[in-house]
């Protein structure tokens, strides 16, 4: 029944993250706010991010560790799929994520927001970090597009078809790895229970999606 359906599909959705990319990320920068000590930072952060199983959690405590830093494990671990993670290490509250995850825990990141969309536009995924509800650090990694990827993506929209790229990831990085295939459509931000619904959404505006 799907081998029959296909002939008709006229929507490709595509996730980002491990299919336009490679999924393998590495770290790229590394953001401090004035008073923070670098080596502290990364220690905590990267103990934080220790028992994650998130590509770019991977990618942090990989860069880290490159920087030859010791990773203690952290005290509690909490991930928050779409928003990032909750940690306690060395008796201090981490949050490592979004900015959805700061607003919701009250932390004032207004001063570096600027910086944060300069790294998106690049393509990046720029995390924020608090340490005991203050504002410490972004922490920036970036995944590189598989190399078959823009001409795949040639190929389906020669043949009609809409191709249209989903991921959990910010607007701005988002728009920055579609326009580098050749993708007009980006549905962004989407958190992973949501990636369904959106699907959902398309076939109701009449749209055969794979």
């Amino acid at each position: 029944e799907h081998l029959e359906t296909t002939h008709r599909l006229d929507t490709i959705i595509l996730d980002k993250t491990g299919t336009v990319t490679n999924g393998k990320p590495s770290l790229t920068d590394v953001i401090l706010a004035e008073d923070i000590n670098e080596t502290e930072f990364l220690t905590l952060v990267g103990a934080a991010e220790k028992n994650s199983e998130h590509p770019l959690a991977q990618a942090i405590v990989e860069g880290i560790r490159d920087k030859g830093i010791e990773l203690a494990a952290p005290e509690t671990f909490e991930a928050i799929p779409g928003f990032g993670v909750q940690a306690t290490v060395n008796g201090k509250d981490l949050l490592i994520g979004t900015r959805r995850l700061m607003a919701k825990h009250h932390v004032n990141v207004q001063e570096v927001l600027r910086k944060m969309e300069e790294l998106e536009k690049q393509g990046k995924t720029a995390m924020l970090a608090a340490i005991d509800g203050r504002y410490t650090g972004i922490v920036a990694v970036a995944d590189t597009i598989k190399e078959t990827s823009k001409e795949a993506i040639a190929r389906l929209q020669d043949m009609d078809l809409d191709v249209v790229m989903i991921t959990g990831d910010n607007t701005q990085t988002a728009h920055a790895i579609a326009e580098q295939v050749g993708i007009k459509h980006v549905i962004a931000e989407v958190l992973p229970e949501g990636k369904a619904e959106e699907v959902k959404k398309l076939q109701k505006a009449g749209k055969k999606v794979a």
